[in-house]
């Protein structure tokens, strides 16, 4: 069994979501991205995707969350080849928890499972194109841009669309 939760040196651990936590996550979610979701559409992932629906908690309180799922489609990295493509849906952490590794904990973890139980060959996601900091840590992690997504966001704004191997 793949082991999720951990302590990191941020004083926070990662472990996979329970039903108990949509509302924490819906929370989070509302107060720090300008996307949000219905409850039933956090519940779906939950249910479908439970190894890769995780949170952070510090002290006790729910930090932040990512939720991902799995596809079956042609790779963004070769287009040639039809694949698992890990879909990180959405990351969130509260500015408090910020500047810690939350995201970076969550997204790794989320990416290993995903990999590992559901058999990702990629993992992608899409970000705003003004969302530096965000932009810069999927850098990090390997992710490069594959294209513009034009006007992708209802505000209007463009996102990239962002791919790495698995």
């Amino acid at each position: 069994m793949l082991k999720i939760s951990m302590i990191s040196k941020g004083g926070f651990t990662v472990r996979e979501a329970r039903e108990e936590d949509i509302e924490a996550v819906i929370d989070i979610n509302k107060r720090t991205l300008p996307e949000n979701y219905p409850r039933f559409y956090f519940k779906l992932h939950l249910h479908n995707f439970p190894k890769a629906f995780l949170v952070a908690e510090m002290n006790g309180e729910i930090v932040g969350y990512i939720m991902c799922r799995v596809e079956y489609d042609s790779l963004y990295t070769n287009p040639s080849v039809v694949g698992r493509k890990g879909h990180i849906v959405s990351l969130a952490v509260l500015p408090k928890a910020r500047r810690r590794g939350v995201a970076t904990a969550l997204m790794k973890k989320a990416m290993e499972a995903m990999k590992n139980v559901y058999g990702a060959d990629e993992f992608y996601l899409e970000v705003r194109v003004s969302n530096m900091p965000a932009i810069s840590l999927y850098k990090k992690l390997g992710f490069k841009a594959v294209k513009v997504l034009q006007k992708y966001y209802g505000d209007g704004e463009d996102a990239y669309l962002m791919a790495r191997p698995a």
